[in-house]
């Protein structure tokens, strides 16, 4: 099939991806943009975990007050070059994080940095919720489980969908741009304080 320039220039212009990426996308799928995107999606999360290996200590320390100065949030975001941390994509990428931990409040990174005892503990609250329910004995831990990765995707930030477009997570978007830029990136930490909390 052939592919246009039109259509690799939409494609680009949908996912920053390179010209050749882009091509080679649209020729995998056919033609379909839609297809093609989801295509480079994939490779870019491929390539995030190529790139986990190498040492990522630059990076930008982003901040973000919200609300009338109801909630303010700091992130560091790392990446492997000052290069990288100095580009306009990286420093977005940096304060769209800020703006997520503002608006989701994430109380954890990733369901890894999840402490066993929480997990365990949410696990027994799910299965009691399923039996109380009606639900029967051999399907409890099923649904349990179902119930454990809606608990993640809300205390996880790289689990929760990006408030700028829910159709990608954090880690989508991250691995989308560490694909992008071509180095390994990642958030190392972030805190967040609501005026008046735990009083």
């Amino acid at each position: 099939m052939e592919i246009s320039a039109a259509q690799v220039r939409e494609l680009r212009a949908l996912t920053g991806s390179g010209m050749m990426d882009c091509k080679q996308a649209l020729a995998e799928a056919g033609g379909d943009i839609v297809e093609a995107t989801e295509i480079l999606r994939r490779k870019g999360l491929a390539a995030l975990k190529k790139k986990a290996a190498r040492v990522a200590k630059e990076g930008v320390i982003d901040t973000y007050v919200h609300g009338g100065g109801r909630i303010g949030v700091m992130v560091e975001v790392n990446c492997e070059t000052d290069f990288v941390a100095r580009s306009e994509d990286f420093r977005t990428f940096a304060h769209d994080i800020s703006l997520q931990v503002a608006a989701g409040n994430p109380a954890y990174i990733s369901r890894e940095d999840v402490p066993d005892n929480i997990v365990e503990k949410e696990l027994e609250i799910y299965r009691a919720a399923a039996s109380e329910e009606g639900k029967s004995d051999q399907i409890l831990d099923k649904i349990a489980q179902g119930r454990l990765e809606k608990f993640f995707e809300s205390v996880c930030l790289l689990e929760q969908p990006f408030v700028k477009n829910p159709d990608i997570t954090i880690k989508d978007y991250l691995g989308e741009l560490a694909a992008k830029l071509g180095e390994n990136m990642g958030i190392r930490r972030f805190i967040r304080y609501e005026l008046g909390e735990e009083i």
